[in-house]
């Protein structure tokens, strides 16, 4: 059986001309990318939009790609930076819809992506709750629990110390567990990334 290429070399064969390197990037990931824009954004049309502008982005920013962090820490980055766009967009229009159960099955079209918030509560749930935590400690906890990023990753995504990423996703947890009228140790018992540490995060 083939395996699939690297992310880095599906850029590389961009880079040389070959426009399906970036196809199947797109095709990789989106699922992924309106996942994230959809736990921070709460609303199925905003998250759509920002998916959209985050691989706009990403096709005039590729040759950017130094490498030098994995190609989905990069992806995450645009993802994040997206979402302040379309928040900041939103703020300007203040009569906006706000997505409910209605809206939400969309998220379950396509291929499914393994979600670890499943195993606390629905993702219907998880949405609508996260609509009502503080933006900084909901990007954090959606790249944490939802992505499961580790620490470090979610530090280069951010730009902030690995000590303000515990911080806002100890805090997002929190504001979480109160939302959905949960203990807040139950939502604190794991550390993100677990499945993929980091040595400084072993130690």
């Amino acid at each position: 059986m083939e395996h699939p290429q690297p992310d880095e070399e599906l850029v590389r064969r961009y880079l040389s001309g070959d426009a399906d390197g970036f196809a199947k990037l797109v095709d990789r990931h989106r699922r992924r990318v309106y996942n994230v824009c959809l736990r921070i954004l709460g609303d199925p049309e905003d998250a759509a939009d920002a998916s959209q502008d985050v691989f706009v982005s990403l096709l005039t920013k590729l040759d950017q790609f130094r490498g030098d962090a994995a190609f989905t820490t990069w992806l995450h980055r645009i993802s994040v930076n997206a979402c302040y766009d379309a928040t900041r967009k939103r703020r300007r229009q203040p009569m906006l819809h706000l997505a409910d159960d209605r809206d939400l099955p969309e998220v379950e079209q396509g291929p499914p992506v393994p979600d670890p918030a499943e195993e606390v509560a629905g993702t219907r749930d998880v949405v609508a709750a996260l609509r009502r935590i503080p933006e900084e400690f909901r990007v954090a906890l959606v790249l944490a629990d939802l992505q499961d990023l580790a620490y470090e990753q979610i530090a280069k995504v951010l730009d902030v110390p690995i000590g303000t990423v515990k911080s806002r996703v100890h805090r997002g947890r929190v504001a979480l567990a109160r939302a959905m009228g949960l203990e807040a140790r139950e939502m604190d018992a794991r550390e993100p990334g677990e499945t993929a540490k980091t040595s400084e995060e072993q130690r």
